[in-house]
């Protein structure tokens, strides 16, 4: 025997009468037919009110229409706590943090943000979450499941945001407007990080090493430095990333698409984050990111944030061979591929292989004979950047190397 607990009392009304075996309504609709078969049974209700409602199940009868949108449902619960969305009713209040919310299983979600609880385990690597929802998402990282399908380009997502957030690519909407500048974008997370920038406030704290953040998504990526995970792993080669739009980028490397096209210039992009970067500020030069200790402005704000390790001092990325630290992770990548004598990166051409992409692609300018550093002064174009720099001190007749014994340049 054991006891059963519920949040309402209704529900609780319902189950006396099971237990009871007072169910006297029953629903004679079901049958075996359809893909998913199943014995013929009866459904059996305590209260002809509930037989009603689930019938609605079979006839798609949705009789509770909401007066502002015409949106339609089976239930008058349902309507209810849609209004709320309307007329931003939030009667459900945490009485830790006094936030409040339009219907009580949001609140009880929330609630477990203080509890730390975290019901929902994942049966195949025990990762604990706390929400249904959170996990059926996360179990198709196991099972490779990807219902929600693009119906413009059939790109198919493992869960339904992923894929709203993937079809403003196509339509360029941009519904989500920041109300202090006005700025747009396409997904809500970008313009409360966005607006993190007005207000500077900074709530998410690392317990490592006390670095804060403006959002969530933000310190759980970091916090991945720290612990070494990396949960998302390309099915293609085996590469691993600590959070899934790395992996989404990653891949498209395989695919070769590049969705996001620069309506100026037609260069194209892998994702829309770096279009917007490229649209907005090569074309325009703007550089909103500047350094509040020399002002030094950037386009990007992970760039400023590097740039601040030089001020700082800061080296978060630790090699786990020979614990060196680097002020940035790509330097990490490069430093580990010599730890360790990987090369992964191949000339198609010769077979001469790399520790890191770039100097495969300084290599490969050997074979296509590309120039791309041009001499504003004289036009002589060189295959890579220290070139042209050591180049145009010609023109200048900077000496930067003197000799320590004679001072000669």
């Amino acid at each position: 025997m054991f006891n059963l607990c519920f949040f309402y009392q209704g529900t609780l009304n319902v189950e006396l009468h099971v237990q009871n075996d007072e169910c006297r309504y029953s629903c004679d609709i079901h049958s075996g037919e359809g893909p998913y078969a199943y014995e013929v049974f009866s459904r059996a209700f305590s209260q002809k009110g509930h037989l009603t409602t689930h019938q609605r199940i079979h006839s798609g009868e949705s009789p509770f229409v909401c007066d502002i949108c015409n949106k339609a449902f089976r239930q008058r619960s349902s309507l209810i706590r849609h209004q709320r969305m309307h007329s931003g009713e939030r009667p459900d209040v945490c009485d830790v943090c006094n936030k409040a919310y339009s219907t009580k299983g949001s609140l009880i979600r929330h609630k477990r943000t203080h509890s730390g609880e975290r019901p929902y385990v994942c049966d195949v690597c025990n990762k604990a979450y706390s929400d249904s929802s959170s996990l059926i998402s996360h179990k198709r990282l196991h099972s490779g499941e990807r219902p929600y399908v693009c119906d413009v380009c059939n790109k198919a997502y493992s869960n339904k945001r992923v894929l709203i957030k993937h079809k403003h690519i196509h339509s360029g909407e941009s519904p989500f407007v920041c109300d202090i500048c006005n700025k747009a974008f396409s997904q809500r997370n970008h313009v409360i990080r966005h607006q993190s920038m007005h207000s500077g406030e900074r709530p998410y704290v690392c317990d490592v090493c006390n670095k804060a953040y403006s959002n969530k998504s933000s310190l759980i990526r970091h916090k991945h430095i720290h612990s070494g995970e990396r949960l998302y792993v390309c099915d293609v080669c085996n590469k691993a990333y600590s959070d899934s739009s790395s992996l989404i980028r990653h891949k498209l490397i395989h695919s070769g698409e590049h969705p996001a096209v620069c309506d100026v210039c037609n260069k194209a992009y892998c994702d829309s984050s770096t279009l917007v970067c490229h649209n907005k500020r090569i074309h325009s030069g703007e550089r909103p990111y500047v350094c509040d200790v020399c002002n030094k402005a950037y386009r990007n704000n992970s760039t400023l944030i590097q740039h601040k390790r030089i001020h700082s001092g800061e080296r978060p990325f630790v090699c786990d061979i020979c614990n060196k630290a680097f002020s940035q992770r790509n330097s990490l990548i490069r430093h580990q591929c010599i730890c360790s004598g990987e090369r992964p990166d191949v000339c198609d051409v010769c077979n001469k292989a790399y520790s890191n992409k770039s100097n495969l692609i300084r290599h490969k300018r050997i074979h296509n004979g590309e120039r791309p550093y041009v001499c504003d002064v004289c036009n002589k174009a060189y295959s890579d950047s220290s070139s042209l720099i050591s180049h145009k001190r010609i023109h200048s007749g900077e000496r930067p190397y003197v000799c320590d014994v004679c001072n000669k340049e």
